[in-house]
């Protein structure tokens, strides 16, 4: 199986034009002005070794996907099969709305080189992939088809050799089934005992692919928040309906709380959604959302106040909830094998938000004052810093200057 990622709208900056082409301005294009610009072979109008052009980044990439159409068989008996005209038609209606700088047939065309070998990567793109057919996974003897060409080690010396710090045994060098939710001590926890019965997910929207993804309007737009995924067996049971604003609670954070100390605390409060998607017995987050800093909440720095935006501060944040080992007391559950946290396994109840608590939502903290290093002259420093940079002041003085008054020695 293989998934293919392609344009769905055009890249929000500017086009250049390089080899004579109009295309977006992107690594690529930088790469192939630099090519040009310097005559590197390997580029231009005979830049593959077969003579075909390399003037534009499609050029390269739909001979990846070209690639992948054809299969791994010389022969050709491993290729998809050609799109016939209704597929092609299909293909042009999907692309309609990208300009020429994004999608150009004859530019795609001419990429591949070969209209059958073109009609099979269409079929490629139309379905977004390549995926093997279920039924020929298994062999008729009901062993996986797709086997490893290589030796497992299933015996690992080093685990053997090694013992845990906490225990003080060595490691299981053997596969075996390990209690999914233990502490450092590997002695089971029993949360779902105290009625935490849910199992608290995490995982990534590919719009928000992380914490300072929220920045991006253009992709916040898309999803502006998210939501906490709940099966309709668990919603119905529980008594929520879809919508609903709950907080996330577990038994080493009862009151579902993010505490930053001095700048206050925000209930970890988020919409549910009820999807079918979801496991029975699990709920999920996507992560990226529920900002309170990062231009979530007012910022004062040295009396001048930076306003929040409430975008950043949409949605929810769980990951306070996230297990505390109880032996340790200050640490989350370790996973042995990959020395992180555990991320999935934490056992959760979700209550309904109180009024107050919902009128959270959404919201940052209160306003973080950050003062400035007392005899700090700031204003100032800005003033001349601009003069440096117009060539107005000597650069090496003002850096003297700063130093001296943050009680630094200048570095010559």
């Amino acid at each position: 199986m293989q998934t293919v990622r392609q344009p769905t709208i055009p890249p929000i900056p500017e086009t250049v034009k390089v080899f004579g082409q109009e295309m977006p301005i992107s690594a690529e294009s930088f790469f192939l002005a630099l090519a040009e610009y310097l005559g590197l072979p390997g580029f231009g109008e005979q830049g593959f070794a077969n003579g075909m052009p390399f003037t534009h980044p499609d050029h390269f990439y739909l001979k990846l996907a070209a690639n992948l159409a054809f299969g791994e068989k010389a022969d050709g008996s491993d290729a998809l099969p050609e799109a016939d005209e209704k597929e092609l038609e299909i293909f042009r209606k999907a692309r309609r709305h990208l300009p020429p700088s994004v999608f150009d047939e004859n530019r795609w065309r001419e990429a591949v080189g070969d209209e059958s070998l073109f009609r099979r990567t269409v079929y490629l793109l139309n379905r977004g992939g390549r995926y093997q057919a279920f039924e020929k996974a298994f062999k008729p003897d009901g062993t996986v088809a797709n086997v490893y060409g290589r030796q497992i080690n299933l015996y690992l010396e080093k685990h053997a050799k090694t013992k845990n710090s906490m225990t003080g045994k060595p490691y299981w060098p053997l596969p075996r089934l390990f209690h999914p939710y233990t502490d450092a001590l590997g002695q089971p926890i029993s949360d779902e005992a105290q009625g935490y019965e849910l199992t608290l997910l995490t995982h990534r929207v590919i719009t928000m692919t992380k914490s300072r993804t929220i920045s991006n309007y253009w992709l916040l737009n898309v999803m502006p928040e998210n939501y906490i995924a709940i099966n309709p067996v668990d919603a119905k049971r529980l008594g929520f309906k879809d919508g609903e604003l709950v907080k996330v609670v577990s038994a080493s954070n009862p009151e579902g709380l993010w505490d930053f100390g001095p700048f206050g605390k925000k209930p970890m409060v988020g919409k549910l959604k009820v999807l079918p998607g979801i496991r029975p017995g699990n709920v999920a987050f996507a992560l990226g959302y529920g900002h309170w800093a990062y231009g979530a909440s007012d910022i004062e720095i040295n009396g001048q106040v930076v306003k929040a935006d409430p975008r950043r501060a949409a949605g929810i944040h769980a990951n306070a909830a996230m297990r505390v080992d109880p032996i340790l007391k200050d640490v989350g559950l370790t996973d042995l094998t990959g020395g992180s946290v555990v991320f999935y396994d934490t056992k959760v109840r979700l209550v309904r938000a109180t009024p107050e608590e919902a009128k959270t939502y959404s919201e940052g903290v209160k306003r973080i004052a950050l003062d400035g290093p007392s005899g700090v002259e700031a204003e100032a420093i800005l003033e001349k810093a601009l003069k440096a940079a117009r060539g107005e002041l000597d650069p090496e003085a003002l850096r003297r200057e700063v130093a001296a008054q943050l009680g630094l020695k200048a570095q010559v």
